[in-house]
């Protein structure tokens, strides 16, 4: 039997609040500010789509209205408070967590070596040394400057330049760090030349990490089976998981309880007593309306996110343009603690041009609602730094 049973309401603000998404916002969105917030978030997805901003920086604003895509270039660039690896996918990471990522390198590089010599273009694994080379000698490093003469390859990922492939691998293993980005192109330098030395002194065991990344998953999903733990991080397998579960239930560390979803059903999870604790301290959500990245941290779980919001959404870049329900790119809307919609909304040169939104079943788009999301629509404008809002004839779809 389980220990507690949280219901959809209250599992909804908990979660909510642990991403940083239930009150009204304060700070800077810089410096010490800003590294908090990416702390408290664990990470941030990277992506390269840029229909209105930058995943990262999207995610970012989300929680900080004042927040600038300077200040995270800084941050990592400069005063080397974060640094760019891998959790689920690329993503921008506190430093404070770089001894925790050395097990996810030799991790990584194991997988690689598996399963890469099959997929990708020949010859990369006979680069690494001269890769180093040219990084030691010549500093920050982009693919290009490792290529020659050799033309890009119009392939994907599978067909990169073997170099480029060199280079992913010694970035994924930990041999070389993301020095900074210009644009959206990496430069890759020496990991000792990157990361701060204390964090490069600081060692772990690989039950310590375990724990940790166990650990701080769960205190930022608020609740979760053990392979929603393993997949925040991908730090730890699913089988680790269960066991550090197990381990830590019998241990008196973690509470068993059933959450309700959306439709009513339950699902059987895990918390712990003090997060559970914090419930009835929980602040009324905000009213404001939010447009949310698609990698935004709340959103990432699409499964998660279904059961728990009743929010069905998946991105159709990759679906033929007469087969897609909604858009190209298509933006979840929050208000409060609820999924209203989403939006098809783009920048055109000094222009955000809404196409369309689209609100979801049994939400009843009154004057006080559509004037919330205009303003946060003028909101997005502002940080784009865009001057006028285009909205097309019959935008508003009910």
């Amino acid at each position: 039997m389980p220990d507690a049973l949280l219901n959809n309401r209250d599992a909804r603000r908990l979660f909510l609040h642990r991403h940083q998404l239930l009150c009204r916002e304060t700070g800077s969105g810089k410096g010490a500010d800003l590294s908090g917030v990416l702390t408290d978030l664990g990470f941030v997805q990277v992506d390269s789509v840029n229909t209105l901003a930058r995943a990262h920086d999207f995610i970012l604003w989300s929680r900080r209205s004042r927040y600038q895509p300077e200040a995270l270039n800084k941050l990592i660039a400069s005063e080397r408070n974060a640094f760019e690896h891998w959790t689920h996918d690329a993503a921008i990471i506190p430093m404070q967590f770089f001894p925790m990522w050395r097990l996810k390198f030799a991790r990584d590089e194991a997988r690689m070596k598996q399963r890469w010599s099959s997929w990708r273009r020949d010859g990369w694994a006979s680069q690494f040394e001269e890769i180093l080379s040219h990084v030691e000698k010549h500093g920050p490093t982009t693919s290009s400057d490792v290529r020659g003469d050799t033309p890009a390859s119009s392939g994907g990922w599978w067909n990169w330049h073997p170099s480029k492939t060199a280079l992913e691998f010694l970035w994924r293993s930990g041999r070389l760090a993301i020095s900074h980005r210009e644009g959206f192109r990496k430069f890759y330098d020496l990991t000792e030349r990157v990361i701060p030395e204390p964090f490069q002194r600081s060692q772990m065991h690989e039950a310590e990490i375990i724990d940790w990344a166990m650990s701080a998953s769960m205190d930022r999903l608020g609740f979760a089976t053990h392979g929603e733990l393993a997949a925040f991080f991908d730090i730890a397998t699913r089988e680790e998981a269960k066991q550090w579960c197990i381990e830590a239930k019998a241990a008196g560390r973690l509470v068993e309880l059933d959450v309700e979803m959306a439709d009513g059903s339950l699902r059987r999870c895990y918390s712990t007593q003090a997060l559970l604790n914090s419930v009835s301290d929980l602040p009324e959500p905000s009213s404001r309306v939010r447009v949310l990245s698609p990698f935004d941290p709340a959103l990432r779980d699409r499964a998660r996110a279904e059961k728990l919001f009743g929010f069905y959404y998946r991105i159709e870049i990759f679906v033929p343009a007469p087969k897609r329900q909604y858009g190209y790119y298509v933006f979840p809307v929050m208000q409060g603690d609820r999924l209203i919609g989403r939006i098809d909304a783009k920048r055109e040169d000094k222009k955000l041009v809404i196409t369309a939104f689209w609100p979801e079943q049994n939400i009843k788009m009154g004057k006080n609602r559509i004037a919330a999301l205009q303003t946060e629509l003028e909101r997005i404008a502002s940080f784009l730094k865009l001057t006028e809002l285009s909205y097309l004839p019959d935008w508003l779809r009910n």
